[in-house]
């Protein structure tokens, strides 16, 4: 009952209640990565090339899709990561999740998060007072 609940009322978080029934109506599984994320195709786009997607194990983002099933959704590649021996190039980077709003989060010198003075720039302003 949560699983039905959770597809009917959000969209972050694994499938919704249309996504399921598309696939089910039309979706063809492709394959599955390490992150547990199921790839599908099946029909066409208004350009004429079959719709590929994912169904993402857990909270929805994007940047947890790797480098090879990256290029097979983007239409680079006809062949899925699943049918080839695919090698990820060593500049190639693993999934990191989103820090923002953690303890990991990026916070530059002179932030409200962190003490001390931000550097000048070039583009600072000079605010004009009175008797200047």
């Amino acid at each position: 009952m949560k699983n039905l609940l959770l597809q009917i009322f959000t969209w972050w978080s694994g499938q919704t209640i249309g996504t399921r029934f598309h696939t089910w109506r039309h979706g063809e599984r492709v394959g599955q990565d390490d992150f547990g994320n199921v790839y599908y195709q099946g029909g066409k786009d208004s350009e004429g090339r079959t719709r590929r997607w994912v169904i993402y194990n857990g909270y929805a983002e994007a940047s947890a899709i790797p480098p090879g099933w990256h290029g097979w959704m983007h239409h680079r590649t006809d062949v899925p990561p699943s049918k080839e021996n695919y090698v990820a190039r060593d500049w190639q980077k693993q999934h990191r999740s989103n820090p923002t709003g953690t303890a990991q989060a990026y916070r530059p010198p002179g932030s409200l998060a962190v003490p001390g003075e931000r550097p000048r720039v070039t583009g600072d302003y000079d605010a004009w007072t009175p008797g200047n």
